[in-house]
């Protein structure tokens, strides 16, 4: 039987549109000269992941959904089809994160199955148990074409599920999911590194089980998340038949072979190993009288161990073995523009945006990028400088704006500056100055976006983010920001991968808030130092462990008192609560909804 995976991006929040999609789908593969006997869609497919309390919203019920479904299947006029595909499912008063596979047409259409996920991750950027109930059980169920089980996204990550399904006589697990992107270091597979923790977790499970396994995932981005794609089919042998590209809308195809099956669980049993030494197993772990075990030596203590010296066993640290801010530049090149593009103009519905462009490395990365995203008539550069700005400044961003083949309006703000000074009788220190200068420029790419219907972005890296080095309501304003993510020392490997000059690359960077200032003096280390302590800070390795990497104490001990001081900066203003419907506590939804 010929499988699809139909790898697709769903619109946020809108059944209609997503029900569409579907129906497209099944009419585009129905008119191949060999359709397939089923088609699967990712976990979620018909309104998007990250709902928050907007989930709510977004239910229904299974059987709503197959009358839907059959609807858009009659309209495809298309042969009979089983199809399989992720939603949220309102059941008896609760909200599940559920999968639904039926028979379309034919002579005795229906739902078949329906699963509901097990494990609900609840950490880092996820939070599913907050808004849906956990299903509790994992079970086969017969098709026209032979017997499958479901598991959702992390489901499969709990290897008890599959050997669940396995036991229950599964010959093929469909794996619905939707998993962010993560990861941009350089890998064997030149792929996203998530993407490659996830192909080693189906193919261990298919070939461990003998089965095989379906991994079709969902594209697009939400909320600055983006969704990985790679979609697999994998045979039960471990061996992948067919896989759709990272990022992309894609369908993919590959066929259910029964000869296949018997071949590869003939060739390692591991499966029947398991049916027969089960029940023995089991009764082994049901047996609660357990020996007691002897320990030697006088009332029982343990021997000492004296431990090895550090001259015998040398050790080598993280920070020595290899450099972990390391980039794949053309993927993170790849990814950003499909963001931009996602977040900009199919989200927020601008064709436009508007940049500040400094004469720095990052402007000028943020430029480069959305020059590839939108092309440069699309791109709305502008020079903001103030009377004390350094003439290089300026020079550095013409050169940028010609690299790119981008018209640069210039608008000086000195007198506005001066203005604000002299009604408010004060003169200004520098860091008044600065942080008026700051804030104005926003002002002004704000005031152009309106004008111009063009969306301003931002150009604040990750390790100005962390250390709090800009000024609240100004760098990092703008609502979409490609690179806040990127450390700087990131930032600049991808800047020479987008070919920035090198007087941009290689000048020390600098606020240009005052004559003479740089970002590293201002901070009191260098930015090479600063990122990786950071790093490691927030991979959660001790103050200790860091200074065994390299770093003194000092060091450490500067960019972590920057870091615990400047929380507030990376959050919008704190509220008083009082209600039970508190934005941001109770009533939830994500930027994008």
């Amino acid at each position: 039987m010929e499988i699809a995976l139909a790898q697709i991006r769903p619109a946020k929040a809108d059944y209609a549109e997503n029900l569409k999609r579907i129906g497209a789908v099944m009419a585009q593969v129905g008119g191949w000269p060999r359709p397939p006997g089923l088609v699967i869609f990712g976990e979620t497919v018909m309104s998007g992941y990250f709902l928050e309390g907007g989930v709510r919203d977004a239910v229904v019920t299974a059987g709503t959904l197959f009358r839907d479904l059959q609807a858009v299947h009659e309209a495809a006029g298309v042969a009979p089809m089983d199809l399989c595909l992720g939603f949220y499912e309102a059941r008896r008063g609760r909200i599940f994160n559920s999968a639904l596979y039926a028979e379309m047409g034919g002579d005795n259409p229906g739902i078949r199955h329906v699963h509901r996920k097990v494990f609900l991750p609840t950490y880092g950027m996820f939070d599913e148990e907050r808004f849906v109930d956990a299903g509790t059980t994992v079970q086969a169920f017969d098709t026209r074409w032979g017997r499958a089980a479901i598991l959702i996204c992390e489901d499969v990550w709990h290897s008890a599920a599959a050997t669940i399904a396995a036991l229950d006589g599964a010959d093929f697990l469909i794996v619905p999911s939707a998993s962010p992107a993560r990861g941009i270091e350089p890998t064997a597979s030149g792929s996203i590194n998530s993407k490659d923790a996830w192909e080693r977790i189906v193919r261990r499970v298919a070939e461990e089980h003998g089965v095989y396994l379906a991994l079709v995932q969902i594209v697009g981005f939400e909320g600055g998340k983006g969704f990985q794609g790679g979609s697999a089919l994998v045979g039960p042998d471990g061996v992948v038949l067919a896989e759709a590209p990272v990022l992309d809308e894609a369908i993919v195809t590959g066929r259910f072979d029964r000869r296949r099956l018997m071949q590869a669980r003939a060739d390692q049993p591991l499966l029947s190993d398991l049916e027969v030494a089960l029940p023995h197993l089991l009764r082994a772990s049901s047996d609660t009288a357990r020996p007691a075990v002897a320990i030697d030596g006088p009332s029982g203590a343990i021997p000492r161990v004296e431990p090895s010296t550090p001259a015998a066993h040398p050790v080598v640290t993280p920070a020595a073995a290899v450099d972990p801010l390391a980039i794949n530049a053309p993927l993170v090149e790849r990814w950003l523009v499909a963001f931009l593009r996602e977040e900009v103009t199919r989200r927020r519905g601008f064709d436009k945006v508007v940049i500040g462009l400094s004469g720095g490395v990052d402007s000028a990365t943020t430029a480069a990028l959305a020059v590839r995203a939108f092309g440069a008539d699309n791109v709305m550069a502008v020079r903001l400088p103030y009377c004390t700005s350094a003439t290089e400044s300026g020079a550095h961003a013409q050169v940028v704006a010609d690299a790119l083949g981008l018209d640069l309006l210039t608008i000086d703000i000195s007198q506005a500056v001066d203005g604000y000074h002299a009604a408010a009788a004060n003169g200004g220190d520098s860091t008044s100055r600065g942080n008026v200068m700051a804030r104005l420029r926003m002002i002004a790419l704000f005031d152009l976006s309106a004008k111009y219907r063009a969306l301003p972005l931002g150009t604040a890296n990750k390790t100005e983010r962390l250390l709090g080095y800009f000024t609240w309501h100004a760098d990092d304003a703008p609502p979409v920001n490609p690179i806040g993510d990127l450390f700087k020392t990131q930032v600049l490997a991808l800047a020479r991968h987008l070919g920035i000059p090198d007087a941009i690359v290689e000048k020390p960077a600098t606020a240009d808030l005052v004559q003479g200032q740089t970002d590293e003096g201002d901070l009191g280390i260098a930015y090479a130092r600063a990122d990786l302590i950071l790093h490691w800070t927030l991979s959660g390795r001790a103050e200790c462990e860091i200074v065994e990497y390299g770093f003194s104490p000092d060091e450490v001990g500067l960019v972590k008192r920057r870091l615990d001081s400047t929380h507030w900066k990376r959050r919008l203003p704190t509220v008083a609560m009082l209600s039970r419907t508190a934005i941001g506590e109770s009533y939830l939804r994500p930027v994008d909804y």
